[in-house]
């Protein structure tokens, strides 16, 4: 039960029926619940009744104070008297969307207000962040920052505020409070244990504490993000932390202390956590201690491990996603598109599972919630919580795999990846298109090796397998999204020369001996990693893609349905909205594609089968003599042109002849050539026809999804055929697996 709930239920508040309008029912005062800052009143209200024990008549809330010769206006105050003579807590309340400057800009309002008022002490919330204040009896006014405010009859407040299994919010305790009624000297200062909270209020936690770290152009966002990355690494370091029943989080503010011994505590723990960790960070805190001090404010009341998984993936991917997009220019797969990949695969955890472009770890960390809810099916969480946790955190650890050529994006994917609660170690920072003797070349590395290069190069961004297990013909699946609409160019990458995509095969309908292969000036990285995915893949393995529909529709792209016809079985072809990515700032009309590696045997079949078949078509079509028998032709009207132009101008040489005929030549090497081709096409016509015939014949799924869950704007629309897709296609990959062996 909420704070809200509880407060109607216990007769504190009460709402109209459109709950636009609360009601505080002591003091009898009506006020606008659709103000934002109404809602942090009334649970700021309800907490210190509720939590902090405070009597209901020892509260007033919009309480007039004089400053000067303005009358300003109180939120809440609290007496520590019956009569309301005596103030004790001044209270200040903001809305959540508020910026760190504002937010300090309040603070002084309220210690202001409780100077006027003769408050012993300060409370300044957005219910996002909570600052609290003792104000000193005597002259100056110095501000003395707390770790709380005291509950009902405490007369001395406790160094710090949350420790393990300490008093928490839960629905048991909120219904059973007692609303105090006299101060008891013999209650002790309760402690709190960390928060759960909802994605909303985590999603306004990551972009308000980025932002003051940015503080709006003081630092750039892009250190800022890495900055505050190594804060929550410590967070969540902390919360994983051994400790008994009643001890003190680190990661949290201490009465009595200075800025920097928190920041010493908070370097302590990173310390910690770098030598677990290695790979997530490889330099230091850089931040002040006064700026360290900032973020812990933020963080140290929730709890990030037992906050809902779901939850805090989506926080953390609509902040990833807003800054991202701003800096970087990244456009992240919507999770809808990548759950509905994840889902229809038959991915377990035995399976080995590679993104070769894995941005901020998405693909991976549904594939990990995958095999995390396949746990369930075999283990009970709680009573086998060790066998649940080895079954889902195994495959997170040996099996999940990223490749991300991006150094911040791919310490940000780490980061999303320990958030989810593991699978980061196998996160590395490279191009993902680096040829195949690079991989092995780094597979047969050995610890020492890798050690030695580590510390050669600390920019390095890799896991502690480094390159070892990222082995050609080694990877069950791999689900990605490579980028679009870049090209790789000779000039630029020396590994191109080694993508059979990348070459220009010699036109079969060639008829010079002199046709020879040759290197495409560029090639795009979307289909660069078609065959990048096919070396990494295990016979039989599957890759699910995100593509341009250009790969599937333009002709001038044939040579790379060609070349898929041969690496893959083709298995499904999902065509998306063309809204699927105008959210995320990308309005390419693309499609998912399924594909299952062939087995070598079979890719080497087709190839053999296509050649054959295109000189079947040559030789029953009498190609070459044809062709040359018109080119003789050609010469032959040519030369008739020459002659008719001699005998009519004796007197020509043959430059004037040359341009007396260019007009009548140029026709017929235009008919000549417009003959050529339309018997290639015919021949292709007939190849295609033949290639239908021969090569096996094998279903493909096929579907369009219009409505895949928001619209252009990333609204949720309510309506998710791909939920519906993802259900039937997953029957047909399990029959494919099943007949097609």
């Amino acid at each position: 039960m909420s704070l809200i709930d509880t407060g109607i239920e216990k007769g504190l508040i009460r709402f109209d029926e459109e709950r636009n309008f609360i009601t505080y029912i002591h003091q009898n005062k009506k006020r606008n619940y659709n103000n934002p800052e109404e809602k942090v009143q009334a649970e700021t209200f309800l907490t210190l009744v509720l939590i902090y024990g405070y009597p209901e008549n020892r509260i007033k809330q919009f309480i007039p104070v004089q400053m000067g010769s303005e009358t300003k206006e109180a939120d809440i105050a609290v007496y520590s008297d019956d009569d309301c003579h005596e103030t004790y807590i001044l209270v200040e309340c903001k809305k959540e969307d508020l910026t760190d400057q504002q937010f300090n800009i309040a603070v002084d309002q309220a210690y202001s207000y409780a100077v006027a008022e003769g408050a012993k002490y300060v409370w300044t919330t957005s219910r996002i962040k909570n600052q609290y204040y003792e104000v000193p009896d005597k002259k100056p006014k110095s501000r003395i920052e707390i770790p709380d405010i005291p509950q009902f009859g405490i007369n001395k407040l406790a160094p710090y505020k949350y420790v393990k299994g300490g008093f928490s919010q839960t629905e048991t305790e909120l219904t059973e409070t007692n609303i105090a009624s006299e101060p008891d000297p013999n209650v002790k200062q309760k402690f709190f244990e960390l928060q759960v909270v909802s994605e909303s209020e985590l999603t306004k936690i990551f972009i308000q504490s980025h932002q003051a770290l940015w503080g709006g152009g003081q630092r750039n966002p892009s250190v800022a993000f890495d900055e505050l990355d190594k804060l929550i690494f410590c967070k969540i370091w902390d919360e994983k932390h051994p400790r008994k029943t009643g001890d003190p989080y680190d990661f949290q503010i201490f009465r009595d202390e200075d800025p920097e011994d928190l920041l010493n505590r908070v370097k302590k723990i990173y310390a910690v956590g770098e030598k677990e960790a290695p790979e997530v960070f490889k330099d230091g805190i850089t931040l002040s201690a006064q700026e360290t001090l900032t973020i812990v404010k933020y963080f140290q009341r929730i709890n990030l491990n037992k906050t809902d998984l779901d939850s805090k993936g989506k926080a953390f991917e609509t902040f990833m996603g807003s800054y991202f997009r701003g800096d970087f220019g990244q456009y992240f797969t919507p999770r809808p598109i990548v759950k509905f990949i994840v889902d229809s695969l038959p991915i377990t955890h035995k399976a080995r599972v590679l993104d070769t472009s894995c941005g901020s770890g998405g693909f991976l960390l549904y594939a990990l919630d995958k095999v995390r809810e396949q746990a369930n099916e075999f283990y009970d969480p709680i009573k086998n919580e060790k066998d649940h946790y080895k079954h889902w955190h195994d495959f997170a650890e040996k099996n999940l795999f990223g490749i991300e050529i991006n150094d911040q994006i791919a310490r940000t994917a780490k980061m999303n990846m320990i958030i989810h609660d593991d699978g980061h170690t196998n996160v590395i920072a490279c191009d993902g298109l680096l040829s195949g003797d690079y991989w092995e070349a780094k597979s047969n590395e050995t610890k020492e090796d890798f050690e030695r290069r580590e510390l050669h190069n600390k920019n390095t961004v890799q896991g502690k397998t480094g390159h070892k297990e990222f082995k050609n013909n080694s990877f069950d699946f791999i689900i990605t999204n490579p980028p679009f609409g870049s090209s790789i160019k000779q000039t630029e990458k020396a590994y191109i020369h080694q993508y059979n995509l990348a070459v220009k095969e010699v036109d079969w309908l060639n008829t010079t001996s002199s046709g020879k292969a040759a290197l495409r000036d560029s090639q795009s990285t979307e289909v660069l990693f078609l065959e990048q995915c096919h070396k990494f893949l295990i016979e039989q393995g599957y890759i699910a893609v995100v593509i341009p529909d250009g790969i599937l529709t333009n002709s001038s792209l044939q040579y790379v349905r060609d070349n898929i016809e041969e690496m893959y079985r083709i298995v499904a072809v999902v065509s998306m909205p063309q809204t699927a990515f105008s959210a995320t700032g990308a309005g390419v009309k693309s499609s998912v594609l399924f594909l299952r590696k062939h087995k070598n045997k079979q890719s080497e079949k087709i190839s053999n089968q296509k050649a054959k078949l295109k000189e079947d078509v040559k030789t029953e079509s009498n190609y070459i003599a044809t062709i040359e028998k018109w080119d003789k032709e050609k010469a032959t009207a040519i030369k008739k042109l020459e002659d008719a132009a001699k005998k009519k101008n004796p007197k020509a040489n043959k430059k004037e002849i040359t341009e007396m005929i260019q007009a009548d030549k140029s026709a017929v090497q235009s008919a000549f050539t417009d003959k050529v081709n339309l018997f290639k096409e015919e021949l292709t016509e007939k190849y295609f026809l033949a290639k239908q015939n021969a090569l096996d014949d094998y279903p493909i799924f096929m579907a369009i999804a219009e409505d895949i869950g928001y619209d252009a704007t990333g609204r949720n629309t309510n309506n998710n055929e791909l939920t519906e897709i993802g259900i039937e296609l997953s029957k047909f990959i399990a029959h494919i697996n099943k007949t097609e062996k």
